[in-house]
């Protein structure tokens, strides 16, 4: 059996080539803490030394720009204008239609009613004297309602005093039909307003008591 050559077995180690392989090594360690060293120098550096430093370069400042607004103003109060030198002409109203009313005439037939008034004699109270009381105005009565719905004639005799002015004064009955009273109110009423002629007496006008009047209410049948 031979004996195998150095150069072919791969677990012989020779000195020559392990002191290369140390050496290699060791350069490239040292290239390495060299390299390590610096860098850390580099990052350490800006922190004692001036941040101004021309080396360093130029800070930038940053500062916030406020964007431009728009502000609107309100105008100012305008001037009231001046008055006019004549007033406004007033405004013309609108005319309403005129209005024509329709009359339509109401037709009633008349009321049966008749009221006699005694104009006799007796009733003058003739006397003696310069001139006696005549009757100028005498009103007709109006007959009552009552009466007049329930068909009721009657009379009243009404005594009163002519004063100096020819006026009626102190009017009162003195006798009714019927005894109700039922037409008194409305002859009262109507004696009232009756007028005469004062009776003169030695050129003046005196008063006449005692005077009598009969009124009469019937129906017209």
């Amino acid at each position: 059996m031979g004996l195998a050559s150095p150069s072919h077995d791969p677990f012989i180690v020779y000195p020559g080539r392990a002191l290369g392989r140390h050496v290699i090594g060791l350069a490239c360690a040292v290239v390495v803490t060299v390299g390590l060293f610096w860098a850390m120098h580099r990052l350490v550096t800006p922190s004692w030394q001036a941040l101004d430093a021309p080396q360093f370069g130029q800070l930038l400042d940053f500062v916030r720009v406020v964007r431009e607004e728009t502000v609107a103003r309100r105008d100012p109060k305008p001037e009231p204008p001046p008055p006019p030198l004549q007033p406004p002409a007033a405004p013309t109203l609108p005319q309403p239609d005129p209005v024509r009313p329709v009359v339509v005439p109401v037709i009633a037939p008349p009321v049966p009613v008749a009221s006699r008034i005694d104009l006799s004699p007796a009733g003058f109270s003739l006397g003696e004297g310069d001139g006696e009381y005549l009757p100028l105005v005498k009103v007709a009565p109006i007959y009552p309602r009552r009466a007049l719905n329930r068909g009721i004639e009657g009379h009243v005799i009404v005594e009163f005093t002519v004063t100096e002015h020819g006026a009626v004064r102190d009017a009162r009955v003195v006798e009714r039909v019927p005894d109700s009273g039922l037409f008194d109110a409305a002859a009262l009423t109507a004696v009232e307003k009756f007028k005469y002629k004062p009776r003169i007496l030695d050129g003046s006008a005196v008063a006449v008591t005692g005077v009598r009047n009969k009124i009469t209410f019937r129906l017209e049948r």
